[in-house]
């Protein structure tokens, strides 16, 4: 038996995790132990701050739904999900296109539709044609990507949002053709709040932050061999493009539509092209950091 002083007790946690028996959990847990001590004692951390943190962790966890997930909101708000993310794109055998994140409102089972579809199901609004190219790096056509797509409506909400998961809403699935090349409808986006009515909002206002992100729509692409990717477009006549409340914006995802682009496949809207490019994957590897909410849950049970 030995005292405990407000150093040695660091010690002595690690010292009883020694016989963890996969190696990678026995680092992740040694280094979490260490700098979740430093970080009580560089800030003193009070009993009672340790008793509110450890209820605001609870509220967030109780928050969360199949359609809903309040921890990968704070994970982004945090820039956890924006460091993640760089982290995984340095383990890469290639990258393409820059990464963005995924976010809390990916569906994994939205409908595929054809070419030139809309997006909008249920919602009106102001309509754009987004259209490009799917290749690899050297710009060889991929054909038959599949492109999955999501977004706001036209007032900057989510359908999860506004139906709270019972029916599906501007997001689609495309296959590119055999020149890998794609085209549809949508609504142009708009920027949005995050959710403000959890634990995540009631932070953000604490910290005194607008809790926006700039109008963006969300990509994850993917081809046999190539690297998932997974990024997003972002208008740049936002008034948020250069504060994104979760940091996910970077320069070569900036765009705006043009109102007279002649090499549009569909005439009289405004249209957005970009051209994705997918890096070789390892032996599995994807870019994917995030999930569906409703696998999270089902992973947990």
């Amino acid at each position: 038996m030995r005292d405990l002083t407000i150093t040695s007790v660091t010690d002595a946690v690690i010292e009883q995790m020694g016989n963890t028996a996969d190696p990678r959990l026995k680092q992740v847990m040694e280094s979490l132990v260490r700098h979740m001590h430093a970080f009580a004692r560089d800030v003193n951390l009070t009993p009672e701050e340790w008793l509110k943190a450890i209820g605001f962790l609870t509220n967030v966890g109780q928050t969360c739904t199949p359609v809903r997930q309040e921890f990968i909101l704070l994970s982004d708000v945090l820039g956890f999900s924006a460091l993640v993310n760089l982290l995984h794109d340095k383990t890469a055998v290639e990258l393409g296109t820059e990464s963005s994140l995924l976010g809390p409102f990916y569906q994994q089972n939205a409908p595929l539709l054809s070419l030139g579809d809309t997006i909008a199901a249920h919602s009106t609004g102001p309509e754009v044609v987004l259209y490009g190219q799917v290749t690899d790096k050297a710009g060889v056509p991929l054909p038959n990507a599949l492109i999955q797509v999501w977004q706001t409506d036209s007032e900057g909400a989510y359908d999860v949002q506004k139906f709270d998961g019972a029916q599906m809403d501007m997001r689609g699935n495309f296959n590119a053709d055999a020149e890998g090349r794609f085209h549809f409808r949508t609504l142009k986006p708009l920027g949005y709040s995050i959710p403000l009515d959890g634990p995540v909002g009631n932070l953000i206002r604490a910290q005194g932050r607008h809790g926006c992100r700039p109008a963006h729509i969300h990509f994850l692409i993917s081809a046999p061999g190539y690297r998932e990717l997974v990024t997003a477009l972002y208008l740049g006549d936002d008034q948020y493009i250069d504060s994104d409340t979760v940091f996910g914006v970077s320069t070569p995802l900036v765009t705006l539509a043009r109102a007279d682009d002649p090499a549009a496949p569909i005439q009289g809207i405004p249209a957005i092209r970009y051209d994705f490019r997918l890096g070789i994957a390892g032996s599995g590897e994807t870019g994917r950091v995030g999930a569906d909410p409703a696998q999270i849950l089902a992973n947990v049970a």
